[in-house]
């Protein structure tokens, strides 16, 4: 199998196919993993979890990292399996300097749970997390007390936390909910260590609901129940504490099988993918009603989810509001190159405060490759390439794994493509471009 051939030692090109087909195991959720293991250490003093299948990337190790930095016991007992003693929420050090890397779903929990520690902490990480916004989840934590010293940019990391002047009595806070789902996230992972009654109240429309959800399910499992009022208020009660559920099971990653989704489409299938399906947690186990909008051919179980090509007459471009499928929607992007029409996805202006501008950058990636591209504050239009209009061209991936990762798709056109950086994909899927090797014919 040859169709993966590096140019230079920074770069890989994929030769044009036509057809992928195999089956595959995806490695475990990014969103979930750093979740349950700092639920774990927020468990009752001295309770051990088991995690298992917990996804071994950059992402997780900055979370593994800075846990084993605070004084928690980690010990790895597999591969991907970890035992975490409960700290009863209160972590030994009270003094520590935390590199978080460009891990989002790490430093944002991190920061709520620390900032209730009643200790020290300075959290920076890589020049591009200096550049993502997290003042609304701190403005929304010195509503009760929390005191937060920016060393750099105001409302972006680097910052210092210092110890909380917390009131007595019930609390109330408001947080806004169109800038991260990972902020309320954050505040909600945080509030049973308050151990009193805390209201969290959503100003305007929370984008990336079903990260919520995530959230709230893996509260539930260690046994914190959220009262909420839909999406605009949420209560946690007083006495709230986090249960250890003893032995908890990390899915596969739903973002992740949206690549390979979107291969089997595209590339013909049979793909079976194994780690996500109808019983998954995650929202965007739900790109495969996408690609059936568009026209795949796909069937699901519990744990699985097969694609078979396409409906007679191939992909069809389709219009979507994207806000539940925040991350798996750039693979859309990336299909679009091979759907007839022009694919709108609205919705997504959540894209720009992550890894990279990923509103920005893929309409620059997608442009080069031919296709015709209209970019908005919190939209895209996609037009795809004539038969004729295909380049193969160098990808630039932002240092941003999704790109690379949404890129590889054009090795299914007839002029193939170069993706600049590949390790970037290290952040969720260290060995994806081997597995998507296996895959391709």
């Amino acid at each position: 199998m040859n169709n993966e051939s590096p140019t230079k030692m920074n770069s890989i090109t994929l030769n044009p196919t036509s057809h992928a087909q195999g089956e595959i195991t995806l490695p475990g959720s990014k969103s979930i993993s750093n979740r349950v293991l700092l639920l774990s250490a927020l468990c009752q003093k001295g309770q051990v979890t088991r995690v298992r299948d917990v996804l071994d990337s950059d992402d997780t190790r900055v979370m593994l990292d800075a846990l084993n930095v605070l004084g928690v016991s980690v010990t790895q007992t597999a591969a991907h399996d970890y035992d975490i003693i409960g700290t009863g929420g209160k972590f030994t050090n009270k003094d520590a300097d935390l590199f978080m890397g460009n891990a989002g779903t790490a430093i944002r929990p991190l920061t709520a749970v620390l900032a209730l520690q009643q200790g020290t902490y300075h959290l920076h990480g890589v020049p591009r997390m200096h550049e993502r916004p997290i003042g609304d989840l701190l403005e929304a934590l010195v509503q009760i007390g929390v005191q937060v010293e920016y060393t750099g940019n105001a409302g972006y990391p680097p910052f210092t936390l210092t110890p909380a002047r917390i009131p007595e009595g019930d609390l109330s806070l408001s947080i806004k909910g169109n800038v991260s789902s990972q902020f309320l996230t954050a505040v909600l992972m945080a509030a049973p260590l308050l151990n009193r009654n805390v209201t969290i109240h959503v100003i305007g429309e929370l984008i990336s609901k079903p990260y919520i959800e995530i959230t709230l399910n893996l509260m539930a499992r260690f046994g914190v129940q959220v009262t909420r009022d839909g999406w605009s208020s949420f209560t946690i009660a007083a006495g709230s504490q986090y249960q250890s559920p003893k032995e908890i099971f990390v899915e596969g990653d739903a973002s992740s099988a949206s690549y390979f989704i979107a291969l089997g489409a595209i590339g013909g299938g049979p793909i079976k993918i194994h780690g996500v399906g109808l019983s998954s947690i995650q929202g965007d186990v739900k790109f495969a009603d996408a690609m059936q909008m568009m026209g795949a051919n796909i069937m699901m179980g519990a744990n699985w989810i097969e694609v078979r090509g396409v409906d007679e007459g191939g992909l069809r471009a389709i219009e979507l509001d994207c806000n539940h499928i925040p991350d798996a929607a750039m693979t859309l992007a990336t299909a679009a190159l091979f759907a007839k029409g022009t694919t709108r996805l609205t919705n997504i202006a959540s894209w720009r405060v992550k890894e990279t501008d990923r509103l920005s950058a893929m309409a620059t990636e997608l442009r080069k490759v031919g296709a015709s591209v209209v970019e908005g504050a919190d939209f895209i239009e996609i037009t795809p390439p004539t038969d004729d209009g295909w380049k193969h061209a160098e990808i630039d991936t932002y240092d941003d794994h999704r790109m690379a990762m949404c890129f590889s798709l054009v090795a299914l056109s007839k002029v193939g493509v170069t993706i600049n950086e590949p390790e970037c994909v290290a952040k969720t899927f260290p060995t994806y471009f081997q597995v998507l090797q296996g895959l391709l014919k």
